[in-house]
């Protein structure tokens, strides 16, 4: 018997979570290129992604997908240094009237997308930006779980923030498989 409760999503964005951006430049770790600087060049803020948070988020029980401003470029430069397979990639809408009402209100520019790209199924969003409103509004919008996890943009995902995930997503499992 198969089972068709579908894994959680998990939003993911690029600057802030996997790209640090501490006080000074001197307390970044800087890592060795990774494949994409085979190709001609890179950019330089790539060399303070840690290269094992590829496989703690592929361990992950959920989906994974792009919620950044990346976009395919996610694919084409990160993923290859964590070596993660390419990604789903969320294609964000061009503004509109709606979106600058929500920001000016203080709505984060991805929450309204992110709940539209996952219709109803459970995720969690992981990015330094999100805020109370944020977390408000997808509680009034969604219908699924949500975690709406902010990282600290100083120091990027940190040991604390995937046992927060783990421990969320393990939680939800339970609840939609149930």
């Amino acid at each position: 018997m198969t089972s068709s409760v579908r894994r959680p999503l998990l939003f993911l964005d690029v600057d802030g979570p996997l790209i640090p951006f501490g006080a000074s430049p001197e307390r970044y770790r800087t890592y060795p290129p990774g494949p994409e600087a085979r190709e001609g060049g890179s950019n330089p803020l790539l060399a303070r992604i840690d290269p094992e948070h590829g496989p703690r988020l592929a361990a992950l029980p959920c989906d994974l997908v792009w919620a950044t401003s990346w976009m395919d470029d996610a694919n084409e430069c990160v993923a290859p240094r964590i070596g993660l397979s390419p990604l789903p990639v969320v294609t964000w809408p061009e503004p509109s009237d709606v979106d600058e009402r929500d920001e000016r209100n203080g709505l984060h520019w991805k929450t309204r997308a992110l709940v539209g790209w996952a219709a109803g199924r459970s995720f969690a969003w992981v990015d330094d930006e999100i805020t109370g409103i944020d977390r408000t509004w997808v509680s009034a919008h969604h219908r699924g779980h949500a975690l709406l996890h902010r990282v600290d943009p100083r120091r990027g995902l940190m040991d604390r923030d995937f046992a927060a995930l783990r421990a969320w997503l393990q939680r939800t499992a339970g609840l939609i498989g149930a």
